[in-house]
């Protein structure tokens, strides 16, 4: 079956707070406590927020759809000459298919697009899969940040790949 990437609009805020909120639990709800992860998801994945997220020139969201259903997506924040993937998942049940990958040159095409030269990431110490799908990438690892979840503070290796002008 074929997919689709686009750019997201405002329109799309509750289906963006849906999965995100949908893939985040489904990612990471096994090894945080409940109150933790109801807590991160409200702030994070409601409607209203992403409708401001979606507003913001400094953002860019893409959306990956297969037959009008939502199943992956990226958002990247714009800062200075870098942009952060702020949050990027595809649906468990499409891992595999190459998706991550499409949506990742496709997160690089933005980031050419925004005149910038550093796209970077966090990802949790503790999702090695992750990891290394950001490694194969080009990504590699130039620290650490702290990352609350709930009341839940753990830590984030930070990756960092350069973009080379197209």
């Amino acid at each position: 079956m074929p997919h689709t990437i686009r750019h997201a609009t405002p329109s799309d805020a509750a289906a963006l707070a849906e999965i995100g909120a949908r893939t985040f639990r489904e990612a990471f709800a096994a090894q945080n406590r409940a109150e933790d992860m109801d807590a991160y998801l409200a702030q994070t994945y409601g409607e209203a927020q992403q409708r401001r997220e979606l507003e913001d020139p400094k953002n860019v969201a893409l959306l990956v759809e297969r037959d009008g259903v939502l199943i992956g997506f990226a958002q990247l924040r714009r800062e200075a000459e870098k942009v952060e993937i702020a949050r990027f998942y595809v649906d468990r049940g499409h891992h595999g298919a190459g998706i991550a990958q499409e949506l990742m040159q496709r997160c690089i095409d933005a980031v050419r697009e925004l005149g910038a030269e550093t796209l970077w990431l966090g990802v949790w110490e503790h999702n090695p899969r992750a990891i290394r799908f950001y490694e194969k990438c080009g990504f590699v690892d130039i620290g650490s940040h702290p990352f609350l979840v709930g009341s839940d503070l753990q830590t984030d290796r930070l990756m960092s790949l350069v973009i080379e002008s197209s």
